[in-house]
């Protein structure tokens, strides 16, 4: 260990003595952000990037139980990323669905896909179906995975569900226009029966949310965080989670 890691260290156990636990976020959702930067930036591969990330999860799940967090949303694949290359693409997908196994056999947690399930393909979905049933009854963190996932995608399916609901009881047009509210489009997101997110949190630097959890974040507090995702440390967990707790949630009062 290094003198810069044993101050960060120091640091780090010094923010957590601090950190009030009543204030923790119960739902945290994650834009993991700037792998492909890390990697050019390290002189690695596209491909060693994504790897990269997606050994950081497990990592970051580790500090969440550490600090009682209930539920973690991560991003891992947008519906706007099947633009990419299929070399990219497909190794991206492998490097998922063996992340996906990992944090099965891992034994904690909770997995759940959200996402445009059909728009993956069918080993993708086959790994997503069995680790939400592997994992139904574990009581551990219940891990959203996103992957396929838009902002739009889900509001609009979720309006297709609640329409293809009430067209099988036979309800009318009419009728079901006057039932639509916040609460029946909630029940038909992916996230159906979950709080919504207190804090997103954003690595890489950049300051948007690219449609992530469009519906659900509107109360959220938000932290962007400069550091690429695979260099995303304890530290920079930990401040988030103290920047949250400083904040005064008013929901418009």
């Amino acid at each position: 260990m290094n003198l810069r890691d044993l101050v960060y260290g120091l640091y780090a156990r010094r923010v957590e003595g601090r950190l009030d636990h009543d204030q923790v976020p119960k739902h945290i959702g994650v834009i993991l952000d700037g792998n492909r930067r890390w990697a050019k930036a390290s002189g690695g591969t596209t491909a060693q990037g994504h790897q990269a990330g997606a050994y950081k999860i497990e990592e970051f799940l580790g500090w969440c139980a550490e600090t009682d967090v209930e539920v973690v949303t991560l991003w891992m694949l947008s519906t706007d990323n099947f633009d990419r290359p299929e070399s990219e693409l497909t190794p991206l997908l492998g490097i998922i669905e063996a992340t996906v196994r990992s944090l099965v056999a891992d034994g904690r947690w909770r997995v759940h896909h959200v996402g445009a399930l059909d728009l993956l393909p069918a080993r993708t979905q086959a790994v997503m179906k069995e680790a939400e049933q592997a994992t139904h009854d574990n009581t551990g963190i219940l891990v959203n995975v996103a992957v396929g996932y838009g902002g739009r995608q889900e509001i609009a399916d979720a309006v297709r569900s609640l329409l293809l609901e009430h067209a099988d009881k036979g309800t009318s047009l009419e009728e079901v226009a006057e039932s639509v509210d916040i609460d029946l489009i909630s029940k038909h997101l992916y996230t159906s029966g979950q709080p919504d997110p207190d804090l997103v949190i954003r690595t890489s630097g950049e300051q948007r949310l690219s449609g992530f959890m469009l519906w659900q974040s509107a109360h959220s507090e938000y932290y962007f965080c400069e550091v690429f995702w695979p260099a995303f440390r304890k530290v920079d967990f930990l401040r988030a989670l103290r920047d949250y707790a400083a904040r005064h949630r008013r929901y418009g009062g």
